[in-house]
């Protein structure tokens, strides 16, 4: 499995991996409960990789969707503890714990009313959009749980293509926080999303990182990132706010 991942790269007396960053806080590595993972096996596969590479603290984010995804908090604690328990089992010691990534769909505001959200460290909470079209209530949304008390985090706006540096700027300035996935910056998602991720790292728009993990072939371009200027400035020269879910 590790034939794929090469020696980290050192330059200049720094450590090229995600130890700085410490938390990988969106990852699809509980098995079996959406289009991540499928097998225990998988999931610990995932996390060794992980690890490797330097993360100590995994947050997974299981999609919730109405129509789709209907996961619960039961339903994602079960997946959590069994991928906790086989870890334990295989002596990997890494922390894991788990949120949610919500879809804005017509579930959404019911959820979020009933108080069943996922919610990651000081009450963040990751949702996702559709990637046809924006939310057309996306902004009345966020006001909606800011005054509710929630850190929202929009997940990796850099792959909804209808969206403009510009607008990124008007979301962020209501007060929700961004997600760039790092593999979009190695042009794995195609040009024009690594176009907007790169834009969105220049202008000190990005909050948070992480590798959005849902297999191996992430895996491999997680590790390929780590070769990107982008991704260095961002683990260097950059105010993530990854370590406040430490």
């Amino acid at each position: 499995m590790f034939g794929l991942f090469g020696k980290k790269k050192v330059e200049h007396g720094r450590r090229f991996d995600f130890s700085t960053v410490g938390v990988d806080m969106h990852s699809h590595v509980l098995p079996g409960i959406d289009d991540g993972a499928q097998t225990l096996e998988e999931s610990v596969e995932l996390v060794q990789v992980m690890q490797d590479l330097g993360f100590k603290k995994i947050i997974a984010t299981p999609h919730i969707m109405i129509d789709y995804y209907r996961n619960t908090p039961e339903t994602i604690d079960s997946a959590l503890q069994l991928l906790k328990n086989e870890l334990q089992k295989q002596q990997i010691d890494i922390e894991l714990t788990a949120a949610a990534e919500h879809l804005l769909d017509e579930g959404f505001e019911t959820l979020v009313d009933e108080g069943k959200v996922m919610t990651m460290g000081d009450n963040y909470l990751l949702f996702e959009m559709s990637f046809i079209d924006v939310h057309p209530n996306l902004i009345p949304i966020i006001q909606s749980l800011r005054e509710k008390g929630y850190k929202p985090i929009l997940a990796h706006p850099e792959r909804y293509l209808y969206l403009s540096i510009e607008n990124c700027e008007n979301i962020k300035s209501w007060g929700c926080n961004l997600q760039l996935n790092t593999i979009s910056l190695t042009g794995y998602y195609g040009s024009k999303t690594k176009e907007l991720a790169e834009a969105l790292v220049d202008q000190n728009l990005v909050d948070f990182i992480s590798s959005d993990m849902h297999h191996l072939r992430h895996a491999a371009a997680l590790e390929k990132s780590l070769k990107t200027t982008y991704l260095e400035k961002l683990l260097f020269d950059y105010p993530l706010k990854n370590q406040l879910l430490l």
